[in-house]
């Protein structure tokens, strides 16, 4: 018998999979909205432009739809929020999501002390990270580009390993002309 992890990771249309997504949030209400599409589309331009050739794109860009499932709109929650990642990777196993693809959607945040980490979820976490920044919050405005390239490497992921983190710079630097 088929999962539901089983369905979404042999789509390989992006569109349609965003679709199966939008459906899932409407008969499980789990956490689905505009900031999760804009972050999935900046990891699939980040794969592409940069030629990501060492992850799967499309366990990646499932994984960006999936990975905040159980994330809360309540930024007042701080226990929520230092445990979503890891409420959203028990609810993923449900549905049929292999251990690893769990591990990945875990790994979006560094709350839960997951090592090691997983290429993947290095590609989840500066998209998480940066993606955020940008947008409009309840509590303050979105960043602008360059700055929030600074508070990403500075603050963010000071004293953190990441892979992807130079190439990331650069993929933003790139693709928003920003000098180097």
């Amino acid at each position: 018998m088929e999962t539901f992890a089983d369905y979404i990771l042999s789509e390989h249309d992006y569109i349609k999979k965003m679709e199966i997504v939008y459906y899932l949030k409407k008969r499980t209400n789990i956490f689905f909205d505009n900031s999760v599409i804009f972050k999935t589309e900046l990891a699939r331009m980040f794969i592409e432009d940069m030629h990501i050739d060492d992850v799967d794109k499309n366990m990646v860009l499932t994984a960006c739809l999936l990975c905040c499932c159980k994330k809360t709109d309540n930024v007042q929650e701080l226990s929520k929020i230092h445990s979503y990642a890891k409420e959203g990777a028990k609810y993923l196993a449900t549905l049929g999501f292999d251990e690893r693809f769990c591990k990945i959607c875990e790994e979006v945040n560094r709350y839960s002390g997951s090592t090691p980490r997983e290429k993947e979820s290095d590609i989840l976490e500066l998209v998480d990270n940066f993606g955020g920044m940008l947008l409009n919050r309840p509590e303050r405005r979105g960043f602008p580009v360059d700055e929030a390239l600074i508070l990403l490497e500075f603050r963010n992921l000071k004293g953190k390993n990441n892979r992807y983190l130079e190439k990331f710079k650069e993929f933003v630097c790139v693709t928003e002309g920003i000098a180097v």
